[in-house]
């Protein structure tokens, strides 16, 4: 089995390859073990209050590892992330290099080999083929809910945690759907954009009050939940559909099929990831159980509705409008993009009446963003310097309490590795020389992951633990933090 190898501080004695056979250059870059800073997530908050708050943390305050080399991690932002997570990430010590726009396949696949972590957001696609190339990378940040813009499973075998933020943007996304459903009842795009052309056309046929009127909501989790709740402080009825059962909020309903929610609804919002399960999961016959005149709203994934079978339903009256916020394809960069060359229907859709079409905005408010770049810069700097892997979407969530100051010549292993039998055997005979302080390994399908902090250790012995476990049968990447 080929391996991945990285040492904070040193150079590996031999070259190291991928499970998927690429070269790699180990990094020398900085590694500091320090304590999280304070984040949204509660685990975090938990964890902070219990280093700074407490009279232990007082006695025993958190230490501060120096690195046994200077050389910087750099850091690949795409897609316009916030200048809040620029710093952060500059205050860690790390080298950014900041873009507005997404980058090609073939541009990732040409320079993403000189970076140590990369941050996305939807438009960017982590492929297999980007994976094979970064032979430096050790995690990936998507600054948004989804990750299906990465090959998660690629990255699991090659090492690399995948973090996201699922809730900063939640409130964002369903104050957007309260907007597009009064907007809707109104016609306030058409009339909007008759005003802007001059014409007066003051009607109230079609218009109406939400008050009173059905929600159906098809996923209810953080977005779902939100916007159940916002609903009904209108004054509406809120059903919802999830394949888990899920205790409400308010006086909102559980129904036990879809086909239930579509046939009550006067109005229908998706909120499910993209999965095989979800794509196309509207479509003609979903559209023909829906209430004649009701709407339908997506701001979820764009593959999840059939598009042209909607167009249809709209053009015959069976739905009275519909707010579109994504696509199946969209651009790659702002601009005069969004045509038929991108998607065959695009000319149609937008030539219907009392239909909102949005440029994927949901989560693009100032407060998500910021709270979205403080939420997944910190997981990357908390994995990058100490080894934590919680909120990983595709590993084992693993984590160690912070070192104390008076704990001196201290190491944290940090070891990815097969999920096979005898591997902690195999490394704690390695450690066997030095005093293992604290130790803590856990698995996710095919992927395990150990860390360990072991005390007494000098700079010699550094090099030869690294060189003894990344030499081990079922290594996928080893680094050692001091």
């Amino acid at each position: 089995m080929s391996k991945r190898v990285a040492i904070h501080g040193f150079t590996p004695a031999s070259q190291q390859h991928s499970l998927l056979n690429t070269p790699t250059d180990s990094p020398r870059s900085v590694a500091v073990s320090i304590s999280p800073t304070t984040s949204s997530n509660l685990h975090n908050i938990f964890r902070q209050n219990s280093l700074s708050g407490s009279s232990a943390s007082t006695i025993r305050p958190s230490k501060v590892l120096h690195p046994f080399a200077t050389t910087e991690i750099r850091l690949l932002l795409l897609e316009n992330i916030s200048q809040g997570a620029v710093a952060h990430f500059k205050s860690q010590g790390f080298q950014v290099d900041w873009f507005p726009k997404a980058w090609s396949e073939d541009e990732l696949v040409q320079k993403i080999g000189q970076y140590h972590a990369i941050g996305i957001r939807s438009k960017t696609k982590i492929t297999e083929r980007v994976i094979k190339a970064a032979s430096k990378l050790l995690c990936i940040g998507c600054f948004c809910i989804g990750t299906n813009q990465v090959d998660l499973l690629t990255a699991a075998k090659a090492g690399i945690p995948v973090f996201n933020s699922p809730f900063s943007n939640s409130r964002s996304v369903a104050e957007l759907v309260i907007a597009e459903i009064v907007s809707l009842s109104r016609q306030l795009g058409d009339r909007s954009r008759e005003m802007h052309d001059g014409v007066w056309n003051k009607v109230s046929k079609g218009c109406w009050e939400v008050r009173g009127k059905t929600l159906g909501i098809i996923g209810y989790g953080h977005i779902g939940s939100q916007l159940s709740v916002l609903a009904e402080a209108f004054g509406m009825r809120v059903l919802f559909y999830d394949v888990i059962n899920i205790m409400p909020l308010g006086s909102a309903r559980q129904v036990e099929t879809l086909e239930k929610l579509l046939s009550e609804s006067d109005f229908v919002t998706l909120h499910v990831p993209e999965l095989p399960e979800t794509t196309g999961m509207i479509s003609s016959k979903e559209l023909a159980a829906m209430k004649r005149g009701s709407y339908l709203i997506n701001n979820s994934r764009g593959k999840v509705v059939d598009i042209p079978a909607l167009i249809s339903a709209l053009k015959s009256g069976q739905l009275a409008g519909a707010a579109i916020d994504v696509f199946p394809s969209e651009p790659g960069a702002n601009g005069p993009h969004f045509n038929d060359q991108l998607n065959s229907w695009c000319s149609a859709l937008t030539s219907l009446p009392n239909v909102i079409l949005t440029p994927h905005i949901g989560g693009s408010t100032e407060e998500a963003q910021q709270m979205i770049g403080e939420e997944v810069s910190q997981a990357l700097s908390r994995y990058l310097n100490y080894g934590s892997t919680i909120g990983a979407v595709n590993f084992p969530e693993v984590d160690l309490r912070a070192i104390a100051a008076d704990e001196k010549n201290f190491v944290r292993v940090c070891h990815v590795h097969a999920n096979q039998p005898g591997v902690l055997r195999q490394v704690n005979e390695i450690l066997a020389s030095h005093n293992v302080e604290k130790q803590f390994s856990d698995s996710k399908g095919d992927i395990a992951y150990l860390m360990a902090d072991i005390a007494d250790v000098s700079e010699a012995d550094i090099q030869s633990i690294h060189d003894r476990i990344s030499a081990t049968r079922a290594n996928i990447i080893t680094r050692l933090l001091a």
